[in-house]
């Protein structure tokens, strides 16, 4: 009798726009909530409408979450939607947040400041230190210092 391994469940890819901290794309284990997703993104604003979402419903893969605004109308679509980084040094954006902790060198070559050098220190002090526990951490790398952070504080996350 051979044992074959329980196959591997992906994660789910979620994009969450609207009335959140931090609006961007976030990874999440199966059977995560909707809470999740708000969380990751930093919370809700002080204008969101949470009358309007179900915290509690399940989060799907490839799903855009639009938090909304007061005075807003409810959601209405929440299929598959994928954002990519855009190729080019300094072309990220806060909808297209870079996760310091797993980027490739090329999508960390989208954040202003950050060349194809420095996008190989970011790799190299991840892959000797392990991951990224607050975008402040990036500042440990050799030649990121408080002017390069200022650039790409908003565009990056850890999540």
């Amino acid at each position: 009798m051979t044992l074959e391994p329980a196959p591997t469940v992906p994660p789910l890819t979620v994009q969450v726009i609207g009335a959140v901290v931090r609006p961007g794309v976030y990874v999440f284990p199966v059977n995560s909530r909707v809470q999740d997703a708000v969380t990751a993104a930093g919370g809700m604003l002080a204008e969101a409408n949470p009358n309007l979402i179900n915290l509690a419903a399940k989060l799907e893969d490839g799903q855009q979450l639009d938090i909304p605004f007061v005075g807003g109308a409810a959601p209405t679509s929440t299929g598959p939607f994928v954002v990519l980084p855009t190729p080019g040094t300094g072309t990220a954006n806060k909808a297209n947040l870079v996760n310091i902790n797993t980027a490739t060198a090329e999508e960390l070559d989208t954040l202003p400041g950050i060349g194809p050098a420095t996008a190989q220190k970011i790799i190299d002090y991840r892959d000797q230190n392990g991951p990224f526990n607050q975008i402040e951490d990036i500042m440990n790398v050799p030649g990121i210092g408080p002017s390069t952070f200022d650039l790409v504080k908003d565009l990056i996350t850890v999540y």
